[in-house]
């Protein structure tokens, strides 16, 4: 059973990046990947490749952030092995978020809250991906345990598939696109909190210029493209303003492309964080 933070997320989040630098390292063990490593895709290769993972960047990475779903393909020896990684990664100091991007409503919404956010579980995660689009208020389960355990949510926003935008982008009765109104829902909820509040929201580093101001939302903004994927420093200026600071750059493949050495991950790494600096400063 994991401790439950002594303090909240938006700090403990704030702290991480500025003493570890601005990088969230995913954790996606796809077929190509393992492939890549000389490992098979079964799990023995799933562990091998996860635990070195966690070995070359959970002591000096801000966050990690497993994949769920290339776990969970394995069945319960893949869950077993997430358990290991998420624990692991926590005892060494980075912060864990869950990518599962969860999103029902009612009973079902409280089990997943039950699952990543409950101290007591052993997939607590320090955060969880979730998809509001079932309503923001649908989640509510996964805010309230995540504000009583000092846990964070990060929702979808504004993604950069090109699908995306029928959902994200359609203009509701308000006279505001469904995308707008879920960050200021988010912004709503955050408010009062300092550094940072516990609802975060994903943001692709490549989508398109919003007509409304991100940097409201009095939380971060996890953005997986940022760097060697694609998005410029430019992109980040245009994109969220003054709230670039709160900015998590997600970067995956770039990273584990550094694998399978622990030394050649640990590079990678490093060369991102480098560049990332750059680009949020």
């Amino acid at each position: 059973m994991a401790a439950r933070p002594d303090s909240p997320f938006g700090a403990r989040l704030r702290t991480a990046l500025d003493e570890r630098g601005p990088l969230c390292a995913g954790i996606d063990p796809h077929t190509a990947l393992l492939a890549q490593w000389g490992l098979d895709d079964d799990v023995a290769g799933l562990e091998r490749f996860s635990y070195t993972v966690v070995e070359a960047l959970a002591d000096r990475v801000a966050v990690l952030k497993p994949q769920s779903a290339f776990f969970e393909r394995y069945g319960s020896r893949g869950i077993a092995v997430l358990e290991r990684v998420v624990d692991d990664a926590r005892s060494a100091g980075a912060l864990v978020i869950m990518d599962a991007k969860r999103g029902d409503i009612g009973s079902t919404v409280a089990a997943y809250a039950d699952a990543y956010l409950e101290p007591s579980s052993p997939l607590f995660s320090d955060a969880l991906t979730a998809n509001p689009y079932l309503g923001f208020g649908s989640l509510e389960p996964l805010y309230t345990l995540a504000e009583k355990n000092n846990a964070g949510v990060f929702v979808l926003g504004l993604t950069s598939n090109p699908e995306g935008t029928q959902v994200q982008g359609a203009i509701g009765a308000s006279g505001r696109s469904v995308a707008e109104e879920i960050i200021g829902a988010a912004a709503a909820r955050n408010a009062g909190a300092s550094p940072m509040g516990p609802i975060g929201v994903v943001v692709g580093g490549t989508v398109e210029t919003p007509s409304f101001d991100l940097a409201r939302l009095n939380g971060a903004y996890l953005v997986p493209g940022i760097g060697a994927q694609g998005a410029t420093a430019e992109d980040v200026r245009r994109i969220f303003g003054t709230g670039a600071h709160n900015v998590v750059p997600a970067s995956s493949r770039e990273i584990l492309r550094g694998g399978p050495s622990v030394a050649g991950l640990r590079d990678a790494a490093a060369r991102t964080v480098d560049e990332l600096q750059g680009i949020l400063d």
